[in-house]
């Protein structure tokens, strides 16, 4: 059976089925794609949510060294898009990650990869979507046509969120509120989830809060995608230049209000700031792999697939610099932890209508990425289709507008369902999770086929540098620097050494007796100088030096499980960085033993690097996504696999 698992596609054979026609269905995709419209479709889905959203929050964490991790991830992505181009250069064929691990792993990981990009497409465009949402309801209350009495259309709360999020902040509110502050000071994001939950029509004690927008642009989406490559080209097109003009325009007005002193301090909150982005930037870049999904549809995809994915991650990786510097070189770092920076960072200065047209753009810019990911999914169930992993529904190709028809459909309910209800920071996490997982085993898969004899190369090819020289150097310098430079942070991490819990988590979890305490407390420690009958807890902790936060958590009478995370509740959250050290380690023993290739390996352990930031609670929602897929395969793919059957 262990054999079976594993079993490989010759490349021979992928292409010798895709001549074909794949033997099962008479239609095939139609080919229409140059370089040109390959780089588009990738600035299309890079240039998105990630520019017009979550580019605030990275760069309220890290301030204007954010740039840096702009900088880190792309070369690291550049890296797994050489281990892409290489891949779709031996193998040009629908299917992305998912054919290549199938060459170079065999049948389970190819599932599991497969399995991997479905949840990456599926939750890319749910983020993709609730943004969208958050800017579309953002424009139409905007808009103000006086001679027709209309002074912007606002909808209401519960119409334009998810429930999750309304649920979450009404929770949130009302510890904030227990805790003395008034609602009118709670932040924005707080205050109006809260709303939609109370607002909200309700069945029984069930509140209906759905994201009504972000169905509404699935739906007219899927459409476009069913209708054909083409449409979806041209419409790509449209909107691509929409948006880098907008950009462009933004930066030529934006430095002229850049205050230098606002990146001063470039670096406010160290290393680890800048490395709390990791999601939301790494998430700006998702996208350059969909490109390679559309193989089948590309006139040359040896030639043309390399050049699109690379022009595309050059030009999108020079505007967010731009865009970065210009934002917190207008404002303050730390305002920009808002749902649309651009349109905000505007505002302040009193340009409304560069607010305007930035939020009309902003909806074109992320319906593209909508366009993109919403194009490649179907493609990759397509193959996992003719390969017999799943039903032969899926693969069938629409007589007329030559589109995976079936799956498209499917693939626009599994989006637009989860996106009425499921919240904006967890579907970030997972898809950037299971995308990075892709990216690490094609830089995998291309370590592994380096020496086989057997493997026929494509037009384009990864230069050798030997990793021997280098790696083991890299390992070595970065010990020392760890145990130098930040000794203090390596043996807090060694030692797991107890760290305070943030004032907002502290506050939220205490019950009316733990908190009439800390006020009493709040009280001594101020000399008296502090009303408690009017005292806002979270708002006075939070003004505290790290200094005084420190005295004063060390001194309350509050349980330390409460105040302090220490013990396996603060190690669980480095398991992933001790596996990240552990495979480091290995691949540095391989490197040194077989000579490996250098780039995938940088390519490797940079994605496993930010992979492992992600956080504990996102492996284990991914380990729940790959189990019940492995279900699947073990029930369905295992005994319907064209591969088994052939045997």
């Amino acid at each position: 059976m262990l054999n079976n698992l594993f079993r490989k596609k010759s490349i021979s054979k992928i292409l010798q089925d895709a001549e074909g026609g794949h033997g099962d269905h008479e239609h095939s995709l139609k080919k229409t794609l140059g370089v040109r419209d390959l780089t588009t479709f990738g600035i299309a889905a890079i240039i998105g949510a990630g520019i017009f959203s979550t580019i605030g929050k990275a760069s309220a964490d890290g301030g204007p060294a954010v740039v840096f991790l702009f900088i880190f991830t792309a070369i690291a992505c550049s890296f797994a898009a050489f281990a892409y181009a290489e891949f779709a250069s031996m193998v040009p064929v629908s299917g992305s990650a998912y054919t290549y691990s199938y060459v170079a792993f065999g049948e389970l990981i190819a599932w599991i990869i497969g399995w991997s990009l479905i949840m990456e497409y599926s939750i890319g465009n749910i983020t993709v979507a609730i943004s969208w949402s958050d800017y579309f309801t953002s424009l139409l209350s905007s808009i103000h046509i006086p001679p027709l009495g209309i002074e912007g259309i606002h909808l209401p709360d519960w119409m334009t969120m998810d429930y999750l999020t309304a649920y979450n902040g009404h929770k949130h509110a009302e510890a904030l509120i227990s805790a003395g502050k008034d609602i009118s000071n709670l932040d924005d994001a707080t205050r109006i989830a809260n709303n939609a939950w109370v607002t909200a029509p309700q069945i029984g004690n069930f509140h209906i809060v759905a994201d009504l927008p972000a169905l509404g642009i699935i739906i007219l989406i899927t459409w476009l995608v069913y209708r054909g490559m083409k449409e979806s080209r041209n419409a790509s097109n449209a909107m691509v230049i929409v948006k880098l003009a907008v950009i462009l325009l933004v930066l030529a007005v934006g430095v002229f209000y850049i205050d230098t002193a606002n990146w001063d301090p470039f670096a406010p909150n160290g290393i680890s700031g800048i490395l709390k982005g990791v999601s939301a930037v790494f998430f700006a870049y998702i996208g350059f792999d969909a490109i390679s999904t559309t193989a089948e549809e590309c006139k040359d995809p040896q030639r043309d697939l390399p050049r699109g994915m690379m022009w595309a991650i050059v030009i999108c990786t020079i505007l967010y610099i731009a865009i970065a510097l210009v934002l917190t070189g207008i404002v303050p770092y730390h305002t920009l932890a808002v749902g649309d920076p651009l349109a905000f960072v505007f505002d302040k200065i009193d340009l409304k209508i560069m607010s305007g047209i930035i939020a009309v753009s902003a909806v074109f810019a992320m319906a593209s990425v909508l366009l993109v990911f919403q194009m490649g999914q179907p493609r990759i169930w397509m193959s996992m289709s003719r390969d017999g992993l799943l039903p032969k529904k899926f693969s069938k190709i629409h007589p007329k507008y030559k589109t995976p028809s079936f799956a498209t459909i499917v693939v626009g309910f599994v989006v637009a369902v989860p996106s009425l209800f499921m919240n904006l920071t967890i579907v970030t996490d997972l898809c950037s999770i299971g995308t990075l997982f892709a990216f690490v085993v094609v830089c995998a898969g291309v370590l592994v086929l380096q020496n086989r004899p057997d493997v026929k190369r494509g037009k384009f090819k990864i230069p050798y540098v030997n990793s021997k020289y280098v790696i083991p150097i890299l390992l070595i310098g970065s010990l020392i620097l760890a145990f130098t430079q930040f000794k203090e942070e390596t043996n807090a991490f060694i030692f797991n050494t107890p760290v305070n819990v943030q004032p907002v988590d502290l506050v939220t979890s205490l019950n009316d007796q733990e908190l009439n305490t800390i006020k009493q407390e709040i009280s001594v420690f101020s000399n008296g100088e502090v009303d408690i009958n009017v005292l806002d807890t979270e708002a006075f902790l939070s003004s505290l030096s790290p200094e005084e936060y420190h005295n004063f958590i060390e001194q309350s009478a509050i349980d330390n499980s409460k105040k302090i995370s220490s013990g396996w509740d603060l190690f669980q959250h480095k398991i992933p960085m001790w596996i990240f050290i552990l495979v480091t380690l290995i691949i540095t023993f391989y490197c040194i033993t077989k000579n490996l290739s250098l780039i995938p390996v940088l390519g490797l352990l940079s994605c496993f690097y930010m992979m492992c930031e992600l956080g504990i609670s996102n492996w284990i929602g991914f380990g729940i996504w790959l189990i019940v897929g492995l279900i699947i395969y073990f029930f369905y793919g295992y005994k319907k696999s064209k591969l088994a059957t052939q045997e």
